[in-house]
This record gives structure tokens, C-alpha cells and sequence, in this order.
């Protein structure tokens, strides 16, 4: 594993990734839209991908909320970056084992192996391997 990184899903994202910068800190980069992409069609003009980056050791992941009933609380998801497929692969099947599969093991118009499980003690994984 690389590292891990937090992942936020928020309401109103680009109004609240403003409202985190000013109070941590840090430059916000490679912010993306769902505009466009098929898959988050009806989706328009909210993020689907935002950082900020506070330091060298520290970036939090953001991204809109994209579902109609957003429940408080199940908003953070661990985001590891893996170093293989192999490894991805490995740690999604164990984790989905007495857990719950939130999105299957795809491959991402980003370049990258993704998957997003929820584990047997309800703690969300967002899983990615960036392929080189």
C-alpha cells in the first residue's frame, strides 16, 4: 500500500471544500465534474472528485453526495492506494467477505482498478490501483 486517504462525501461540494480550506489550509486541485460522463448522467455540475491538499504528508479527497438519501455519519470512506492488481484484487475480495460490495472491481475511465466495499464492521473502503 502506498498510502491511505480519507475520502468525504458531502452536500453541496465545492461550497464545503471552500469552507475546509479556509479552515485547514492548503491548495484544492484536480476537482472534477460529472459532467459529461455517462456513467453520472443526471449528475451535472457536481463534483465527483476534488482535493485538498493542506501538506506534502496530508490530502483529503471530497466528492458530492450522489445519492437521494444521504444519511449522516456514512460519509468517510478510507481511500488506499494500492501497489498492484494483485494486491487491489486481494484486499477487495477479503474485505467483501461477510461485507457489502458498493461498487464492483472495475476498471475506471481514469486509468485505474476501483472498487468501493463496505466491510463486516461498516467501515467503507474507496480501493483504487492507478495503472502505470
Amino acid at each position: 500500500m502506498k498510502k491511505l486517504i480519507p475520502h468525504i462525501r458531502i452536500e453541496n461540494c465545492k461550497e464545503e471544500l471552500d469552507f475546509y480550506q479556509k479552515v485547514f489550509g492548503g491548495e484544492i486541485k484536480h476537482t472534477q465534474l460529472a459532467d459529461g460522463i455517462e456513467m453520472f448522467k443526471g449528475q451535472e455540475g457536481k463534483y465527483i472528485h476534488a482535493e485538498l491538499h493542506i501538506n506534502e504528508q496530508c490530502t483529503i479527497f471530497f466528492a458530492d453526495t450522489l445519492v437521494n438519501k444521504f444519511i449522516n455519519g456514512s460519509n468517510i470512506l478510507l481511500g488506499p492506494e494500492l501497489d498492484s492488481e494483485e494486491e487491489i484484487t486481494r484486499i477487495y475480495y477479503k474485505l467483501a467477505e461477510d461485507g457489502e460490495i458498493q461498487m464492483e472491481l472495475q476498471d475506471t475511465f481514469w486509468g485505474a482498478k476501483h472498487a468501493i466495499v463496505k466491510d463486516r464492521n461498516g467501515v467503507s473502503w474507496e480501493l483504487n490501483y492507478t495503472k502505470e
